[in-house]
């Protein structure tokens, strides 16, 4: 008796289905894609992956010099502003990354979309790992800055770091996963993209304190709301820094929030997938 196995593909019939035991099967295709992102990334670089650390380095430079001396901001809690500077950068370039990396992911493997059958679902995953890299290896010049201006994080400030990453990925994801889904049939997308990501940037708390917001309630409650980041960015200074107690309202708003934005970019990716080796 000749045994035979197939491979059933149907569309998702419930809000959000994952099918864990597919994506389980494929894992070692995760991990490849993964690694070849990242080889990628540094392939023919004199740098490496000094371009990790450059980047958050120069960049907190050049805004302490045009923010901070020039235009007056403060961290608010008497933080050294370089240092307050580049806890908010770690994070906020971690999701600007992976989202630019999502969104742009279902073009960019257009090739092997259309030859052959994978869960869609492994490609802009790839992009939130790729960039935990480069997350902890800017981290370091955070661990020189910390030993050089005194500062050590506390216990619990250590504890949820793993949220922050979590809101972190869950936020970048979602709609990194809703504009993955748009772009293989606009691609405007890839050219909106970077404008979209830089006007986040100035309404998210990254070269100033979200309490200079404190005199505009509605405002910095929107922005809790609707941006995730603004809470992950807060709360990692008060955690890693210590010069602010831990703000758990912000906290639970960056997760609900995150999940939605997951939830809702899960839910449009698995309902347009189906048409995705055809157009992209």
């Amino acid at each position: 008796m000749i045994s035979t196995y197939e491979d059933v593909v149907a569309p998702p019939k419930r809000f959000v289905s994952i099918d864990w035991g597919e994506l389980w099967r494929y894992r070692d295709l995760f991990l490849v894609l993964a690694w070849r992102d990242i080889a990628v990334r540094y392939k023919q670089t004199a740098l490496g992956v000094a371009w990790s650390i450059l980047q958050p380095l120069i960049t907190m430079v050049i805004f302490t010099f045009i923010f901070n001396r020039m235009a007056g901001i403060k961290s608010g809690d008497n933080t050294p502003y370089p240092i307050f500077l580049y806890v908010g950068q770690l994070f906020w370039l971690y999701f600007s990354g992976t989202l630019s990396d999502a969104s742009n992911s279902m073009v960019q493997n257009a090739q092997m979309i259309q030859k052959i059958y994978f869960p869609r679902l492994i490609v802009p995953a790839t992009a939130a790992t790729t960039r935990l890299i480069d997350l902890a290896v800017a981290a370091l010049i955070l661990i020189g800055m910390m030993i050089y201006y005194g500062f050590a994080p506390k216990l619990i400030g250590v504890i949820i770091i793993p949220l922050l990453l979590l809101s972190s990925i869950m936020s970048a994801l979602g709609i990194g996963l809703f504009l993955a889904a748009i772009n293989v049939k606009y691609r405007d997308v890839r050219y909106a993209l970077p404008f979209f990501i830089q006007t986040i940037m100035y309404i998210t708390p990254v070269i100033y304190p979200i309490t200079m917001l404190n005199k505009h309630h509605v405002v910095k409650i929107l922005m809790l709301w609707l941006n995730p980041m603004s809470g992950v960015i807060t709360n990692a200074r008060a955690g890693i820094i210590g010069n602010s107690p831990i703000d758990w309202y912000a906290m639970g708003t960056s997760l609900i929030s995150s999940f939605v934005y997951l939830m809702f970019g899960l839910y449009y990716f698995r309902n347009t997938e189906r048409f995705f080796a055809d157009i992209v």
